[in-house]
């Protein structure tokens, strides 16, 4: 019995009386201890400091020799709750000594650290963060220091922590890259916590905003099935991405029409983003975020399509809800004449032989910023062509349909802007308004030099094509791989955190970060056979195999991590084939 204590018990406090015990049955013939709380719990003591503690509990005589059948060495000992052992996870580093903090500090880039008053009041935390320890194994470090021992008052002193509030029990710090990151302030939940560890600069679940409590929130298919089957009531399901702009936007809002709808209609959210969703986004033919779907009992009936909408319009559209309208065809931009010239494959060269000065923009129908730029174009060319004395013309190419002009100025964004000055070509600066357009062709600035692409920079990032992309990843042990598209705007704004991330493990010859261009012609095979259906999309290969997609944080921060955890692993396994050897 001792031993099996030994873990709970770290013997008496310092100061507590050495008197004994005094111990009452109940009816069962346990024994109860009403003071036992003069006496202190531990996760190391000894099963010899248990039998030491216990040695100045008084049991009558009567009690001893009530119960002969257990044995001389069996007491049926009932102990409090915070007396029993605490099952601690192994992955929980427990750290006393300033040093072996700072070293750990060192030798790790995500670290959570609970401070504790006491071992008693971490007791909840240790329960928790065990199980949290295990699903962010290899991507994570959790500690724990007891700040009420002896040894770790003077590190929790030098860390900055205060438990002296009576209310303050314990505190989460959260370190990264050797230095304090952040006092850990969200839900203190499994979900939440393994979320921030995976991402800590990331943004909170959508189920820690009070305000979303009315949401029912799935995490996995199956409760997503199980939800379809059983509810009666008629659903809304926002599938969305947590980095998704247009879903930040209009989350508030759902979530605020549904506890208007409560007890009516079920609004539920689902972070469909991971890999491990494919099917279901297949299923409901998911090709961006948000994208919203109505059930009646169970059946996919249509999509709500009002992403700009406010709570009221999604409480309206519920009343009666409706398929969305089918879209009537857009005119095309050159049927509808106007002032600005549309040029195509055949008339193009032929067109800016003839005029000296030519502002064209190369656009595709589906393009929101053409769109937004189409009729500031059309007014400043309307300006021009009424000019006695013209300074210039605009001119529009559809790249979509006029393909040979598109590939051969390399149009790979929209809307793209070229001056030609007497049939010669030069770039134009970023040009969006009317005003910008009229000044630019009355006074033609001395071209700038084209802006190099991210291939022609000089990065450590290693660019791959289809004929070499193979056999360059064989070489590497790792390596994260980036399918992009220039004129993407999130391929844009991601490529300074991958382009950095590659520079951070510049010096590491078995990892490499690379990058595809999909839009190239001769990559275009590549990017289908590794199933590249958006962009950017983020694969890991393992020595040239494909091993998993990358679904979390698009930072340096979240590609570092993910690499480090990988070096990790290596680091591990090796110390144990060393210690087998």
């Amino acid at each position: 019995m001792a031993r099996k204590l030994s873990a709970g018990l770290a013997g008496k406090r310092s100061g507590a009386s050495s008197s004994p015990v005094a111990f009452s049955q109940d009816a069962r013939g346990f024994i109860s201890l009403p003071q036992a709380r003069d006496m202190d719990c531990g996760a190391e003591a000894s099963g010899e400091k248990l039998n030491s503690t216990l040695e100045n509990i008084f049991i009558p005589q009567a009690i001893q020799d009530g119960d002969k059948q257990r044995g001389p060495n069996v007491l049926p000992v009932v102990l409090p709750v915070w007396l029993s052992s605490t099952k601690v996870s192994s992955l929980i580093e427990r750290i006393s000594d300033p040093k072996d903090l700072k070293k750990l500090l060192r030798t790790r880039n995500n670290v959570l650290v609970l401070y504790s008053k006491s071992e008693a009041a971490a007791e909840s935390h240790l329960r928790l963060l065990s199980t949290v320890a295990q699903a962010v194994k290899g991507q994570g470090t959790i500690c724990w220091v007891d700040c009420g021992d002896a040894e770790s008052r003077k590190l929790c002193k030098k860390m900055k922590v205060d438990l002296s509030p009576k209310d303050k029990k314990v505190e989460l710090f959260h370190y990264q890259d050797g230095a304090f990151h952040t006092e850990y302030n969200r839900a203190v939940t499994f979900k939440s916590i393994v979320a921030f560890l995976k991402d800590p600069k990331g943004p909170p679940l959508w189920e820690e905003d009070p305000g979303a409590k009315d949401v029912v929130h799935i995490d996995s298919e199956k409760d997503f099935r199980r939800l379809l089957k059983k509810e009666e009531k008629p659903l809304l399901m926002m599938f969305y991405a947590p980095w998704c702009s247009m879903c930040k936007r209009i989350m508030p809002h759902f979530q605020k029409a549904a506890t208007q709808l409560r007890g009516h209609f079920v609004l539920a959210g689902m972070n469909i983003y991971p890999s491990e969703f494919e099917n279901v986004k297949e299923e409901y033919n998911v090709r961006g975020y948000p994208t919203i779907c109505y059930f009646e009992k169970g059946r996919f009936l249509f999509q709500y399509d009002n992403y700009g909408s406010t709570a009221e319009d999604i409480v309206e559209w519920l009343k009666n809800p409706q398929p969305p309208q089918p879209q009537v065809p857009e005119t095309p931009w050159a049927d509808e004449g106007g002032s600005v010239y549309h040029l195509t494959d055949e008339d193009f060269d032929q067109f800016v032989k003839e005029h000296s000065s030519v502002l064209v923009m190369f656009h595709a129908p589906w393009c929101g910023h053409c769109k937004k730029m189409k009729p500031e174009f059309e007014n400043a060319a309307e300006v021009l062509h009424g000019e006695a004395d013209s300074s210039g013309v605009l001119a529009a190419v559809d790249a979509t349909v006029n393909k040979a002009l598109a590939e051969r100025f390399h149009i790979s964004e929209f809307p793209t802007l070229k001056y030609f000055k007497n049939g010669e070509k030069y770039a134009v600066p970023a040009l969006r308004t009317k005003k910008n357009f009229i000044e630019w062709m009355r006074n033609p600035e001395a071209p700038p030099p084209p802006e190099p692409t991210w291939e022609e920079q000089q990065t450590s990032v290693l660019h791959l094509a289809g004929d070499s992309f193979r056999e360059t990843l064989k070489k590497k042990k790792h390596t994260l791989v980036m399918f992009y598209a220039p004129w993407c705007p999130h391929c844009k704004k991601v490529i300074p955190h991958f382009t950095a991330t590659a520079d951070v493990f510049k010096d590491d010859r078995k990892i490499a970060c690379a990058a595809v261009d999909c839009v190239k012609e001769k990559n275009q095979d590549l990017c289908q056979q590794e199933a590249v259906k958006a962009y950017p999309t983020f694969h890991y290969y393992h020595y040239g195999k494909f091993a998993e997609k990358y679904d979390s944080d698009r930072t340096e921060s979240g590609f570092t991590s993910f690499i480090r955890a990988l070096r990790e692993g290596d680091h591990e396994r090796l110390g144990k084939k060393k210690e087998e050897l």
